[in-house]
């Protein structure tokens, strides 16, 4: 957090830090002074089921639904919304940080983005584009390989497919070439540059480590200019070097021609950035800048560039509250002193590089061994008194595995593609639609039909047109396979670890369905060579067995999924199976019912139905039959077996209606196991997301017996639990609870109700009267309200209440607005943690856009300014600083 010293004193409508130019040397356009470049490396491992795609619930994540979801809380959003605060505490800026730092942001979790946040998604997008605007055409943005592995360690179609799906992740949302790219780990080799520039990348950024020697430029008057050992780190990063490809004997060829191939690097400097992560420097925006000006080489250069780069995580995640700090550095510190910021593309188009580096043979950013972390028991990363001796076996396993996939990949691509390798790289394109499609888009892709016509040897039948994409998918999930992850830390059982696995398993099944190849036991065989450092799992095969096939999904699964939900799922559908007439989405799986019909006898219901199902991103589907049988509370039992024709489906739904008219369980079960056999499905046997859900709807009877009966209890020892606040002694625990539960229930019961009555203004005034005295009497009996889900609806109402105020301009302004001030006074009376974020957001928005011309407006024409006073007066209750504009008034 900035101190009160840092904060700015000027809270004047332009917050954007005013160039310090002279007239004829502008520091954008020309290279004077010095210039500064902030670099996030924003990066999630991929974490979603291969079989399903989607991420599952992460306990480990909690309160959030996963990490992907937490870390955007603490870290992705906050960057687009970084306050800037004045002495009293109040919102002087909102400031998108995005918009004046270097950024990569992994393309799977640019997907995570686009999927879950738009705004924020469309926050980053913007700050491209306005630093574009800023910075000549040069965005802050710079495209990142793929899915993060380790480029040293792939072989060279591996390389150029993860460039290449970068490169066109990247166009596919900035809308530009990228001319950076980010190089997992910053793990380098030259055959890895070699990639980089033929496939038009302009430059990378390094750590200082991983430059061997560099010199000037060679000229006419200087063909040989000394070379200067830099191995050390002790290179200097204030400038950008050019780095020459090798000839074939590994050697740069020592001639001054600018037909040589090369790759302009920047290296950022390392003591800042090391402290960036490991120190408390970023917690200070003048302390901050204190170093960045620590490191400004005196040596009266007419231009030079301190860069610093780091997890994007930094800010935010593992440093709380310190994208404050960045923003406040951007927009006042930085520029008080005079600096340009900037990213690497600008600067490098102002300060063609003069010197020339050498890079070490094979080398990253964390790992002092080379790549070692990524392959070997080298000690990096490794916990106290635990071993790193699985690596080696992984990365040996996962290369044979790759390799024969490769086999099965050209054998049976090649009858069906024809380039299977172009085909591959340009699978791109389907993976992008599919991210963005919309849950209700057609799982027969107009992309995968695009495609197919493009690649394909001949016009491809169906089962063709499946096997092509199983191949393809085959080889993105060995490519997804190699995630840098799961060597990263000291242990193969860890989810980073395991989720590798699972793609490799994605992998062997594909492969298997296309070519009948059974590679699993050869490759589990390798995995026993990996030891673990747990001792519930022994090995790499102990962790397949236990960990990634449990996993695994099949189409039997899927329709136990449909079939136990739908007795939930009639009148209301869970968040990812959004209905389009007889139409559903179970995840990646489009399900298409064609008939379905419930009976009821006591307290057991018997489901019986037919239904499509097709995979969305293979287009293999299968036709199933399901009966589910619900005997009440927890307890279900469900089949399922291949649909066979209508006269047996016909015959089937008899038998089994008959069987319950019996009104004998044990009768129904025993004929569903005569038609479907013995395997059968169970609440257990749902995925997870939905399990809980439904264990969550078969809890609320009971739930809300317990409310009840606690609010009974609360009723009938009121008076005795007054006595004991009076007295100021402890409530006995049982009383105290029985309180907090029945005014918990109360205020839940209210806010639903001003959920659905926030358009109503006169029953907003009564439902806001009996929340506030439910609030009060919870906050003189010291109660602590339980209620996440409460706090959600009332940011809400919150929100909704202010975009109504805001937009819908009425003859009742003055009531509308005292309305709102009750609410946020009655928000903040509940204790339960609302965050008034968003709205601040929505009102800064508005305030800059309409209030303040609209107030300008007023006075220069002699109006009457009360609803101008009354709306910048509602910018105070959402702790904004609107004073400057007040006082005018």
């Amino acid at each position: 957090m900035t101190s009160a010293a840092e904060r700015p004193v000027n809270s004047g409508s332009n917050l954007m830090p005013q160039a310090n130019i002279a007239v004829n040397n502008n520091p954008l356009q020309t290279a004077a002074g010095v210039y500064v470049t902030v670099h996030g490396h924003f990066y999630q491992p991929p974490r979603e089921n291969p079989y399903l795609d989607a991420i599952e619930r992460q306990p480990s994540a909690s309160p959030f639904h996963d990490w992907n979801e937490r870390i955007h809380h603490e870290c992705y959003r906050p960057n687009a919304f970084a306050r800037v605060f004045n002495d009293k505490g109040e919102i002087l800026g909102i400031v998108n940080n995005y918009e004046y730092m270097s950024f990569n942001i992994g393309p799977t979790l640019m997907s995570w983005l686009e999927r879950h946040d738009m705004e924020v998604y469309q926050r980053i997008l913007e700050a491209d584009r306005k630093s574009q605007a800023r910075l000549n055409g040069h965005g802050n943005a710079i495209a990142q390989v793929y899915n993060h592995i380790i480029m040293p360690l792939a072989n060279d179609r591996d390389k150029y497919t993860q460039i290449r799906w970068g490169k066109a992740d990247f166009k596919s949302r900035f809308g530009r070439d990228p001319e950076g790219m980010w190089l997992a780990e910053a793990a380098v080799d030259y055959a890895t540059l070699e990639a980089l520039v033929a496939e038009g990348i302009r430059f990378i950024v390094l750590a200082p480590s991983q430059a061997q020697r560099c010199r000037l430029l060679p000229t006419e008057n200087d063909p040989h200019p000394e070379w200067h050992e830099v191995g050390g780190g002790q290179i200097d990063p204030t400038r950008p070097y050019r780095c020459y490809l090798q000839n074939n004997h590994g050697e740069a060829e020592d001639i001054a021609s600018s037909e040589r191939p090369y790759i302009d690097i920047f290296f950022y400097d390392g003591p800042i950035s090391r402290d960036m992560g490991f120190s408390d420097v970023v917690y200070s925006s003048s302390h901050f800048a204190g170093r960045v000006g620590a490191a400004i080489r005196g040596d009266r250069r007419q231009a030079q560039l301190i860069s610093v780069a780091t997890d994007g995580e930094t800010f935010g995640h593992h440093k709380g509250g310190t994208e404050k700090t960045l923003a406040y550095a951007f927009i006042g510190e930085f520029a008080k002193h005079g600096w340009t910021v900037t990213n690497f593309a600008h600067y490098l188009s102002l300060n063609t590089p003069t010197w020339e580096v050498e890079l070490k043979p094979v080398t990253a950013w964390s790992c002092a061994h080379g790549v070692d972390r990524w392959q070997d028991d080298c000690g990096c990363g490794g916990a106290p008194g635990w071993h790193l001796k699985w690596r080696r076996p992984l990365r040996d396993a996962l290369n044979w595995l790759r390799d024969e996939l490769i086999k099965v990949y050209e054998e049976h691509g090649r009858k069906l593609f024809i380039d299977p390798w172009q085909a591959r790289d340009e699978y791109i394109e389907v993976i992008r639609d599919r991210q963005s499609f919309s849950p209700a888009a057609s799982h027969d892709s107009a992309s995968i039909n695009r495609f197919l016509a493009r690649h394909q040897t001949h016009k491809l039948t169906e089962a063709e047109r499946i096997d092509a994409l199983r191949l393809l998918e085959m080889q993105r999930h060995s490519l997804l396979m190699f995630t840098s992850c799961g060597w990263f830390f000291e242990e193969l059982s860890r989810p980073e670890g395991t989720q590798i696995l699972r793609y490799a398993a994605r992998a062997l099944e594909l492969a298997g369905d296309v070519s009948g190849l059974q590679l699993e036991r050869a490759f589990i065989k390798r995995l026993a060579a990996a030891p673990c450092n747990i001792e519930q799992f022994r090995d790499g095969a102990d962790v397949y067995h236990q960990l990634v096939t449990t996993a695994q999904v099949n189409f039997k699964q899927v329709a136990a999924q449909y079939a136990i939900t739908s007795l939930f799922n009639r009148h209301q559908a869970p968040a990812h199976q959004q209905s389009s007439s007889n139409e559903k989405r179970v995840y990646c799986y489009i399900a298409t019912e064609y008939d379905y019909q419930i009976q009821r006898m006591g307290a057991s219901s018997l489901a019986v139905g037919h239904v499509n199902l097709v995979s969305e991103i293979t287009l293999e589907s299968e036709d199933l039959v399901f009966a589910v049988l619900h005997l009440g509370g927890w307890d279900f039992h469900c089949c399922i077996q291949p649909f066979q024709g209508r006269r047996v489906y016909s015959h089937l739904k008899e038998q089994l209606f008959a069987a319950l008219q019996q009104a004998s369980a044990a009768n129904t079960i025993l004929a569903m196991v005569q038609i479907f056999g013995e395997e059968a499905f169970s609440l257990q046997s749902l995925f997870a997301e939905e399990r809980h859900r439904i264990m969550r709807l078969l809890s609320q009877e009971t739930l809300l017996r317990l409310d009840q009966l606690y609010t009974q209890t609360y009723r009938d020892n009121y008076g005795v639990i007054m006595a004991f606040h009076r007295d100021d002694l402890p409530v006995p625990q049982e009383l105290q609870v029985a309180a907090d539960i029945a005014l918990g229930h109360r205020c839940m019961s209210l806010l639903r109700k001003l959920e659905q009555d926030i358009a109503e203004p006169t029953q907003i005034i009564n439902d806001l009267v009996e929340l506030k005295a439910a609030a009060t009497e919870a906050e003189h009996l010291r109660c602590r309200l339980n209620i996440p889900e409460g706090k959600a609806i009332l940011e809400q109402i919150v929100l909704r209440s202010l975009w109504q105020l805001l937009h819908d301009a009425s003859s009742s302004f003055a009531d509308d607005m005292q309305r709102f001030e009750n609410l946020v006074d009655i928000a903040h009376q509940l204790n339960i943690g609302i965050s008034l974020e968003r709205s601040q957001e929505l009102y800064f928005h508005c305030l800059y856009n309409y209030i303040i011309p609209g107030c300008n407006d007023a006075v220069a024409n002699n109006e009457d300014t009360m609803q101008c006073q009354q709306l910048l007066k509602l910018g105070q209750k959402l702790g904004i600083c609107v004073s400057p504009w007040l006082d005018n008034l």
